[in-house]
């Protein structure tokens, strides 16, 4: 039975525990060092304390074929040993804490500096209205709103537990919208920290996690998300969304781990139907990452299948019951809407790289694009076949393709938004994309020094990629900072969201509508009447809008006429 010597376990400097053990030489080898036991079995290797230890730890490794070396699969078990006084969930959850404090401080401390202006933002009139000002269930306990809540769709989408943490609020600190930012804040903190988590678990390679996470807890695409505080079911969706994830995509996954998954998945089914996303995720990764039948994970996707169905045809029917937004793509086949999404998505890549004119509503082009489809098409299908070609050697780039696809689908178009490009729609697609960055940036970068090393051996020393990786990741994240710093003012209040939105995308009607309805509830009601023409004989509406735009040209008319005869007849 081979010994591996104390030196040859290596730990990493993150508080995550066992990064590789070297000089393993066979499958099926002990080794014991002091309170730490490693067991290697069939290719896969198990470090936990002795049973005569207060606390365990437990941490699985692959083995690659024909290398010495084992990578960790990063799933970290934490908890006592002893059966009868088994683990409860508030040890699990002060156990997580402190294994994960360093993530928790460093990048909690991140977006609260970032973000800490929008503290002092006002609401602004796009759904906030609707969902707090003046929303009627979350200003009372009573059992009508507690029943109306649970049960009714507010803004063309069905949100319960969203809409419940509004009523909380509202009896914590009323019309103050500061409380409503903070909790926004604190919630994309949490989900900064769980994508850690979840790419370390998944990728093994903490660095992956740290650069994945960092760049989605800066970027400015997420300020939309983050700043507005109607956008709360897509950051408590997220939470919900990455807690399943983190208790399906195990390399060695109990059936405490998928009941957990389970009750994640339905909570965050009840703040955002988005949520949907996460059994096809599931099934993908047990099928090309962990070689699991496809029979078997399918089988195990039935349950949380039947509670995404349930909850689209709930959401589907009111996305129809809400007038407002761009509906010009309406009228579209679902080959046409593909196509034009094909383009979308590549500008969001576009956005990701290197972002600009970011605004509240865009007005991509749908026709005299041919040419643009096309290549856009090509492209991407480019893409997913070189992602199919490599899923044997690299089965987890295979599955970030089609997490990447499977995470922006709600937002395709398939079943018919008031929108067709946002971006709160690349909240969670980012991770992806983010991640896979990472991993491209570290392989290129190992290749390079391995190429040194070769041709001057000894030359390189450990600390050379570390730093290196610290100073790559500084510089974008820097820079990502800096344009979320410009882009936050945007959202401070309904006038600069609009006045902004009026600058990036003029041509959409409904952009010069809010606009004028912010000058009207200031009292410029000629203004806000001079807007709405503008917008009649410039933007094009649509029949909807142009009886909008009438209707209330109507009533704002009559209101400075009746204020002009109340001041002669004084």
């Amino acid at each position: 039975m081979p010994i591996v010597p104390p030196e040859s376990i290596e730990r990493d400097n993150g508080g995550c525990g066992v990064s590789s053990v070297r000089d393993a030489t066979a499958p099926g080898g002990v080794v014991t060092h002091s309170e730490d036991v490693v067991m290697l079995h069939a290719g896969r290797a198990t470090l936990s304390r002795s049973p005569g230890s207060q606390r365990h730890r437990s941490e699985f490794f692959r083995v690659e074929p024909g290398c010495s070396q084992m990578s960790m699969s990063a799933e970290v078990q934490t908890g006592p040993t002893s059966e009868a006084d088994g683990p409860t969930v508030w040890m699990n959850i002060r156990a997580a804490t402190w294994a994960y404090r360093l993530p928790i401080l460093l990048l909690g401390g991140l977006v609260a500096l970032l973000y800490r202006p929008v503290v002092g933002f006002d609401f602004v009139t796009w759904d906030d209205p609707w969902y707090i000002v003046r929303n009627p269930h979350i200003q009372s306990w009573h059992p009508e709103h507690l029943w109306a809540i649970a049960t009714e769709p507010i803004a063309r989408n069905f949100a319960p537990l969203t809409i419940f943490t509004f009523l909380v609020e509202h009896t914590l600190w009323g019309l103050w919208p500061g409380g409503y930012h903070a909790t926004n804040v604190l919630l994309h903190a949490i989900n900064a920290v769980l994508v850690f988590v979840l790419l370390r678990q998944v990728t093994g390679r903490p660095w992956i996690g740290w650069a994945a996470a960092v760049l989605f807890a800066v970027h400015p695409v997420q300020v939309e998300s983050v700043a507005w505080i109607s956008s709360r079911k897509t950051l408590l969706a997220a939470t919900f969304t990455l807690a399943s994830l983190i208790c399906w995509l195990k390399r060695e996954r109990t059936g405490r781990d998928e009941a957990w998954g389970m009750l994640w998945l339905v909570l965050g089914l009840l703040c955002k139907v988005s949520t949907v996303v996460v059994p096809p995720i599931v099934f993908v990764f047990d099928v090309m990452v962990m070689r699991r039948d496809r029979g078997e994970a399918m089988v195990r996707q039935v349950v949380p299948a039947f509670f995404c169905a349930m909850f689209v045809l709930m959401t589907a029917s009111a996305q129809f019951t809400y007038i407002g937004g761009i509906r010009g793509h309406f009228g579209m086949n679902k080959l046409q809407l593909l196509a034009v999404d094909a383009v979308i998505l590549w500008k969001y890549v576009g956005m990701l790289i290197a972002p600009s004119n970011l605004a509240v509503l865009y007005d991509p082009p749908t026709d005299g694009i041919a040419g643009q489809m096309a290549v856009s098409i090509i492209g991407w299908g480019l893409a997913a076949w070189l992602a199919w070609r490599v899923r044997g050697r690299r089965p987890l780039l295979t599955f970030a393709a089609a997490a990447w696809i499977l995470l922006l689908l709600p937002m395709l178009n398939l079943f018919p938004l008031t929108t067709l490009m946002n971006d709160r729609y690349l909240y969670l697609p980012c991770i992806v994309f983010f991640a896979v960055a990472a991993a491209g940036a570290e392989a290129a970068y190992r290749w390079a020094l391995a190429r040194l090393a070769k041709r001057e051996p000894g030359t390189v020393p450990r600390i050379v990629p570390l730093t290196a990786g610290v100073l790559l990741l500084t510089l974008v994240g820097g820079t990502y900072a800096c344009l979320t710093t410009r882009q936050l003012p945007v959202w401070r209040d309904g006038a600069s969201l609009w006045s902004h939105a009026r600058e990036v995308t003029p041509t959409l009607t409904v952009v010069h509508i809010e606009w004028a309805n912010v000058l009207h509830d200031r009292g410029r009601n000629e203004e806000a009447c001079a807007v709405l023409v503008e917008a009649l004989e410039q933007c094009r509406p649509d029949e909807a809008d142009r009886e909008r735009i009438r209707r209330k040209l109507s009533e704002w008319r009559t209101e400075t006429a009746g204020h002009l005869g109340g001041v002669e007849s004084r």
